[in-house]
């Protein structure tokens, strides 16, 4: 099988602007969130003890039926040498893919949680018409209930903030890496050395003048237009937040992995 790599982490983040930059390398393929985390779920929860013939499938079979759903997605209508799978799900399924895939690395894309919050706030604004996915396509709510929603555990940001601490914080993070957006728009140099000696590649000189990605029709679908849309050129870009200044502040403090003194096992944060 062809290597495999994983971008995980927080949304609105830098992932979709990685992938853009990733795929740049003809070796590479990398895109938006896909398919394969959500059936990777379903098949582990298809094989437990909720099927009463559970009991006919060992661990051996588990192991090559969820490594064989790579295999076949990543088909060859994939050309790439080198894969990377982008899902928020894998930062919950370290000890997994440390099974699965030994050699594999998991980049988890971080920023400042209150610029997340702002983020969505403003693509909700701008879409003012189209009810969002994001908030089940409801068109009610206020600012607070919007930041409510996406904060709790289910939630948008909620869910992938915890599963990010449960990989940072876990025993299985030798192939965990931490990509600060803050990092990535005003270093992307820097930003790309670091992922390529992370997962052992040789270097590729990368055009951060002519970034490219074009996910219009999901984002149409998902009644957020312009959720993966990627500028072209990559550059620091500041702003006044949108967010009334208690919901700013009552996710200031929530970067975690800034406190060298919680990086109780040295994972590596660019």
């Amino acid at each position: 099988m062809r290597p495999v790599h994983f971008i995980s982490g927080l949304p609105r983040s830098g992932s979709t602007l990685l992938a853009g930059l990733l795929r740049q390398n003809p070796r590479f393929h990398a895109g938006m969130s896909g398919p394969v985390g959500g059936l990777f779920n379903t098949l582990q929860g298809d094989m437990s003890g909720r099927n009463e013939y559970s009991v006919f499938i060992s661990d051996t079979q588990r192991r090559r039926i969820l490594q064989g759903l790579f295999d076949e997605y990543y088909g060859p209508e994939f050309a790439a040498e080198v894969v990377f799978d982008t899902n928020r799900i894998w930062c919950s399924k370290l000890r997994s893919l440390k099974e699965l895939f030994p050699a594999a690395k998991v980049i988890a894309c971080v920023r400042h949680v209150p610029w997340i919050i702002d983020s969505i706030e403003q693509l909700i604004r701008r879409n003012t018409f189209q009810p969002s996915a994001i908030f089940n396509y409801q068109p009610g709510g206020t600012v607070y209930s919007r930041s409510e929603g996406l904060a709790n555990g289910d939630g948008m940001v909620g869910f992938a903030y915890n599963a990010l601490k449960e990989a940072y914080y876990g025993e299985d993070t030798a192939n965990l890496m931490l990509l600060q957006y803050e990092t990535l728009v005003s270093n992307p140099a820097s930003a790309l050395k670091a992922i390529y000696d992370f997962i052992g590649e040789p270097a590729f000189i990368h055009d951060f003048d002519n970034v490219s990605y074009d996910a219009d029709e999901f984002d149409i679908r998902a009644g957020t237009p312009g959720l993966h849309t990627v500028r072209r050129k990559i550059a620091v870009r500041e702003r006044t937040s949108v967010l009334p200044p208690d919901v700013f502040r009552r996710f200031e403090n929530d970067a975690f992995w800034r406190d060298p003194q919680l990086n109780l096992r040295g994972v590596r944060v660019v």
